[in-house]
This record gives C-alpha cells, sequence and structure tokens, in this order.
C-alpha cells in the first residue's frame, strides 16, 4: 500500500497535471462543440492545435510578446477553419475526408515553417500564483496555473450560456438538429457552418500556443500527441455540452498526469502503461458512446455520423 505522504504527493501532482495538461484538450473540446453544434465535424483541429502552437511560438521569440503569439495562434486557427469550412460547403464534399487532409496539411506546414524555431527559447506565458497561501511547495506548484485555463473557463461558461439564451445559439442549434428548420426559418446553413467552424477552428488555435508557451514550454514536432484528435472523443463524452467539456477535459488532464505523479514519487514500474492512460480512456468513450443511446440522442442531428 501507498505511504499517506506518497498518496498525497501523487494527488497533489495530478491536481496541478489536470490544470495544465487540461487545457489544449479544453480549448479544442469547445472549438468541436461549436463546429458539431452546427452539424459538421472537424477531425482536423489536431492541424490547428500544431499550426497554433507554432504560431505562438515563433511570435513570441521575434516580439517577446507571449499574448501576441496567443493572438496570432487564434488567427492561424481561424485559417485553417476558414479552408475547412469553405470546402465542405461544396456540393458532395465529405467533413471526414476533408478534415483528415487538412490535419495533415496544419500539421506539414507546421514542421516545414517550425524548424527554425526548434531550439531557440522564446517567452513564456507565466503562470498565475495562486498556492502562496500554502506551506507546501508541491502544492504550490500545481496551483501555479496559467491565465488560459481560466480563459477557457470563461469561454466554456459563455459558449454554454450563448447556447441556451441567445438567437445565435438558437440559430446554432437548429442548423446542427435540422437543416430543413433552418432553411424554413430564413437560415443560411452554408453561412453558420461556415461560422462555427471558422470559430472553432481559432479555439484550437489557442489550445497550441499553451503547448507551445506555457507547458511543456517549447517547440518541437511531437509536442501534441494526438491531443486535437483525443478532444473528438472528449466532445463525444461530454454530449456536446460545453460545462460537461470541462469536467471531461480535466478527466483526460488528470490520466495524463498520472504517469508523471507516480514518478514523482518512485513508481517506476508500468511508467509506460500510466503514460498511456489517456489513449485507453479515448479508445474507453469511443467503444462506450458507439453502444450508447444517450449519445446518439443528444448527437446534433446533421452530423453525417448520425445519418
Amino acid at each position: 500500500m501507498m505511504p499517506e505522504a506518497a498518496l498525497q504527493t501523487v494527488l497533489i501532482a495530478m491536481l496541478g497535471g489536470a490544470i495544465r495538461v487540461s487545457t489544449p484538450y479544453l480549448f479544442v473540446a469547445l472549438g468541436e462543440t461549436i463546429t458539431e453544434k452546427s452539424g459538421r465535424i472537424n477531425l482536423g483541429l489536431e492541424g490547428n492545435l500544431v499550426l497554433g502552437a507554432m504560431v505562438a511560438y515563433a511570435l513570441s521569440f521575434h516580439t517577446g510578446l507571449p499574448w501576441l503569439g496567443v493572438a496570432g495562434a487564434f488567427a492561424a486557427g481561424l485559417v485553417l477553419g476558414l479552408l475547412h469550412g469553405t470546402i465542405c460547403s461544396l456540393p458532395k464534399v465529405n467533413d471526414i475526408a476533408v478534415g483528415i487532409a487538412l490535419m495533415s496539411f496544419g500539421i506539414g506546414i507546421a514542421f516545414f515553417f517550425g524548424k527554425p524555431y526548434i531550439q531557440p527559447q522564446a517567452p513564456r506565458l507565466e503562470g498565475l500564483a495562486l498556492g502562496e497561501w500554502s506551506s507546501n511547495p508541491a502544492l504550490r506548484q500545481a496551483l501555479q496555473i496559467n491565465p488560459l485555463f481560466f480563459l477557457g473557463l470563461v469561454i466554456a461558461v459563455a459558449l454554454w450560456w450563448a447556447l441556451a439564451n441567445t438567437r445565435p445559439g438558437l440559430i446554432l442549434r437548429m442548423t446542427g438538429d435540422s437543416e430543413p428548420s433552418a432553411r424554413a426559418m430564413g437560415v443560411n446553413p452554408v453561412r453558420v457552418r461556415i461560422l462555427a467552424t471558422v470559430l472553432g477552428g481559432g479555439l484550437a488555435g489557442i489550445g497550441g500556443s499553451f503547448l507551445s508557451l506555457s507547458y511543456p514550454g517549447s517547440w518541437n514536432e511531437g509536442l501534441s500527441s494526438g491531443q486535437g484528435l483525443m478532444a473528438v472523443a472528449l466532445v463525444i463524452f461530454a454530449r456536446w455540452n460545453p460545462l460537461r467539456c470541462v469536467w471531461a477535459a480535466l478527466l483526460f488532464g488528470a490520466a495524463g498526469a498520472l504517469g508523471p505523479a507516480l514518478q514523482s514519487v518512485g513508481i517506476s514500474q508500468g511508467y509506460y502503461f500510466f503514460n498511456a492512460a489517456p489513449y485507453i480512456l479515448t479508445l474507453f468513450i469511443m467503444v462506450a458512446s458507439a453502444r450508447s443511446g444517450v449519445a446518439a440522442h443528444a448527437a446534433p442531428g446533421e452530423l453525417s455520423i448520425v445519418k
């Protein structure tokens, strides 16, 4: 049995790790939620994530302004989202195939233009020291929280409220649930889906800026580890609810922090297995959701995966 002190250390490490690791998941999941609420799937957000990370790092390196890097990552995500939305608006185009193609395109562009930035050190986004009240160094470190995490929380709450209480939110949900109903109400589904895909791509780009400017805080070609793709499973798990996306992202983040947390107390046996926890969780969610009537009922009716 694990000693009490070691257990406390592991729990604190998982708390800090859950917050750090969950942030990119949260932004990509919120972006995919907006996109899928309009009735379109974007599997290319991994490309937005990686390209956003590269652009953020490059801008921060050249200007010394990390927040300008975040804005640049958002803009890069918007551009890829616009490309995806425009192509998918053409007749007889499969959104899943386009997403996979644009994922490869975004990653390739990032790798090509990002080679000069693998070694140089760019200014990072500093975390907020929220644990100064504690005498426990591990807890103080765990509560060193990046502002982007709080920005993600604000966006999640705002999106949840907007979907339920505003006209644009109603239009987005109506377009995703029934295109004929949207057209009958004078709504242009093509325009709505393009705007939703663009905004979703921009949020994924912000998630990428967190990877390169905060945690792990560098630029390299293996930065994302498939987090953009796993976030799609997270959206299904969250039942297309922005607030549930927060809890699902924290769950994925805690799973990703499990391996390093155990290693911090000297438990290295099975380390690689515990590091695979997010991928195992993704597989479990995909299998469970495929057999779940609740997920099928909650899914927007115009999604290609439910038709």
